[in-house]
């Protein structure tokens, strides 16, 4: 039985095209089960996120099977032509799909998204009865390869962005965020992000602020949160737990001066201050007041630098496991020794798909 894939990711095709083949989430499994029962098909998975459109198939013979989901692909969205669509014989494919589901082919290296991603995509066939015995082992393999790598490596560890590194210090400063009250000064792509970061962890309170009171509006829609004026943003003040500066302000819209007061009154209650803005909103001497934490766009950057850093340490040892688990996995498929053999060499090689 061969093992087959045919896709196309953020590595190999735009935006445009990627959203061009995509497959809606509520289709995947009746696609995947039209798949199955192409000819030369036995058993198919349909993978279909914002950063990756991938067809895995089990087949008795790879030409016939490829060309099976070549045809299926025109028929339903437009032929998988040029440069952007990837094919894998067997040996990759059980490579590509370890490394996709222990993030090592993401856009954010080790990110966890992607194996959820594929758990559905998975479940979604095998409920619709477009998987059996192949390719029920193979994906059930690459889920506990995800699992060794998150435990026993460093690849998921620490944040990546200015918005994780903000959410991993908020959390340490407050704990859980549930109960946090976050205030965004401006309203630029930024500062939504990570206000996105911090209501993903928990947050439920938010205001906006902005000159422009309408993108103020929008912004706190989105967020499911409230818009403020600007020039009254002091006022609501008072009880906010995390403060972020996203202004085009040519000058401090906080200062010391204006935050001592306020911050005696708040007997012991901490105050984060995230600044993402360049030239920067918040008056460095605030981070000198009791209670006061000060990060600026410059120190969370080199807090994600620094993980990233780590996760590309941890990439000689990723590879090294998935090439163990291939080789396994290689071993449970083979009909005859060579197929096995085949794979332990190229795991002894080292290869990447």
């Amino acid at each position: 039985m061969e093992i087959l894939c045919l896709g196309l990711s953020h590595q190999t095709a735009p935006v445009e095209l990627r959203e061009k083949f995509a497959i809606p989430d509520g289709e995947v499994g009746a696609a995947a089960a039209q798949l199955r029962s192409a000819p030369g098909v036995s058993e198919a998975v349909i993978v279909s996120t914002c950063n990756r459109v991938e067809f895995y198939v089990a087949a008795e013979q790879a030409a016939a099977g490829l060309a099976a989901v070549r045809e299926f692909v025109t028929a339903r969205i437009a032929p998988p032509e040029g440069g952007a669509f990837f094919e894998h014989a067997t040996e990759p494919t059980v490579r590509h799909l370890f490394r996709v589901v222990s993030g090592l082919e993401s856009m954010v290296l080790g990110e966890t998204e992607i194996l959820g991603q594929v758990k559905k995509a998975y479940a979604a066939a095998s409920e619709g009865g477009a998987t059996a015995k192949h390719l029920n082992k193979l994906f059930q393999r690459a889920f506990n390869v995800a699992k060794d790598v998150r435990t026993n490596t460093n690849i998921t560890r620490g944040a990546v962005s200015v918005g994780s590194a903000a959410v991993d210090l908020a959390e340490k400063i407050f704990g859980r965020l549930a109960h946090c009250k976050v205030m965004i000064l401006g309203a630029g792509e930024t500062s939504e992000l990570t206000a996105g970061a911090l209501q993903a962890r928990g947050v439920k309170s938010i205001f906006v602020a902005n000159r422009s009171y309408d993108r103020a509006a929008a912004l706190a829609q989105k967020m499911s949160g409230a818009a403020i004026h600007f020039d009254q943003w002091q006022q609501h003040f008072h009880d906010v737990d995390i403060l972020i500066g996203s202004t085009a302000a040519p000058h401090h819209v906080l200062t010391a001066a204006q935050l001592a007061p306020i911050m005696r009154t708040r007997k012991d209650r901490p105050l984060f201050c995230i600044d993402l803005a360049v030239p920067r909103d918040i008056e460095p001497a605030v981070n000198d007041l009791d209670g006061v934490y000060l990060y600026d766009i410059d120190s969370l950057q080199a807090m994600a630098d620094h993980s990233m850093n780590v996760r590309r340490q941890e990439l000689a040892l990723c590879e090294q496991m998935i090439e163990r688990h291939a080789a396994e996995f290689g071993e449970w498929l083979a009909v005859d020794p060579q197929r096995a053999q085949q794979f332990t060499r190229t795991a002894a090689e080292g290869g990447k798909p």
